[in-house]
């Protein structure tokens, strides 16, 4: 489990900075100054939580179970966080509809604090 975290952890790291060069360069001409930056806000929370996934694999507090139970709450929070936010703040170049979109964007913020909440716990509940 250590090692799947751990991978996930370092290809969501590169994705962010990948998305964060994209934005930064690739749609700099393309979007309001509005737009890039809450692109970048998504790129911010999707490599902060590569970084809390490092330290989750590398921490022996927790067991196999709640690592993975982290693994997934961080996984879909950034999908529908990050990701959201990446489709919203872009909106102006697509033809999606925001009204289906917005409400991800809470629900994967409601699910990354779940996961450093349940870290907390697991932390803080342990023997």
């Amino acid at each position: 489990m250590d090692k799947k975290i751990l991978l996930i952890a370092l290809i969501m790291g590169a994705v962010a900075i990948l998305l964060g060069a994209f934005g930064a360069h690739g749609l700099k001409k393309m979007l309001t100054l509005d737009q890039l930056n809450t692109f970048e806000v998504g790129v911010r929370y999707q490599i902060y939580h590569a970084l809390f996934l490092l330290f989750v694999a590398n921490n022996s507090l927790l067991t196999l179970k709640q690592k993975g139970i982290v693994l997934y709450l961080v996984v879909i929070g950034v999908i529908l966080f990050s990701g959201s936010i990446y489709l919203l703040s872009t909106v102006s170049l697509t033809a999606l509809k925001t009204k289906l979109i917005g409400p991800l964007t809470p629900v994967g913020g409601l699910l990354l604090i779940a996961s450093w909440l349940y870290v907390f716990y697991c932390v803080f509940a342990k023997k």
